[in-house]
């Protein structure tokens, strides 16, 4: 038995991403939609998201404070064994946004024995829904959401970290590693979800900064991203 096969955990999970799908169909079909009117690439595509957040990501994450914009239930599990792989007690998250990415994590953190998640969201909205979702899946005491920018709150994370989750404004994917780069352990997974910056995949794919990285075959197509702290 693990933690995610547990009734309770189960149900609430399964509830969430229920949730979550009814809540992002309509964003999901105007993204396509707006793909296919322009006739642009994907690539292209996310050239002017990034650029659109440069200019105001707090904005455009603002305009999101109802949208769940979560993992599914593949990488769910995925961020589940990659922590109970790493034996993490510490783990760090960037976009917490309603916490079922949260949950997978914590519950991880609760099967190897316990330890603590700092998870970091913008909308206030979002960090209430979270810490819900927490309560009800019997895995708050492990949590500390931080709530503000992630540029301010993850200055000081505590301790050595064993995994990191970077999952919210694509254009912050570099500085956020940047800020916590010192607090990785040798051997610290860094999970990018949606990392569609180029400067930040260069980053990681470039072994002189002490990593080794590698495109993610989990939810192919969502720019997943998996990289090892080597140095």
């Amino acid at each position: 038995m693990n933690s995610l096969s547990s009734g309770c955990l189960a149900q609430v999970l399964g509830k969430l991403h229920q949730g979550a799908e009814a809540a992002d169909l309509d964003y999901t079909a105007e993204v396509m939609a707006e793909i296919e009117a322009s006739g642009s690439t994907l690539e292209q595509v996310i050239a002017e998201k990034l650029a659109e957040e440069r200019a105001d990501y707090r904005k455009i994450y603002r305009d999101r404070a109802d949208n769940f914009l979560a993992v599914s239930p593949a990488y769910g599990r995925f961020l589940y064994a990659m922590a109970r792989a790493c034996k993490a007690t510490r783990i760090v998250e960037f976009g917490t946004s309603m916490g079922i990415s949260t949950i997978y994590l914590a519950a991880a953190l609760r099967d190897n024995g316990g330890g603590v998640l700092i998870g970091t969201e913008l909308e206030s909205a979002k960090v209430t829904r979270a810490r819900a979702n927490l309560d009800a899946a019997g895995l708050a005491d492990l949590v500390d959401i931080r709530e503000g920018d992630a540029l301010e709150t993850l200055r000081d994370v505590g301790g050595t970290v064993d995994l990191l989750l970077i999952d919210g404004a694509f254009t912050l994917y570099l500085p956020v590693l940047k800020l916590v780069e010192p607090r990785l352990k040798p051997g610290a997974v860094v999970l990018g979800e949606n990392a569609f910056d180029p400067g930040y995949l260069d980053y990681v794919r470039n072994p002189a900064n002490g990593y080794l990285s590698q495109p993610l075959p989990v939810d192919e197509g969502r720019g997943n991203e998996f990289t090892v702290r080597t140095a």
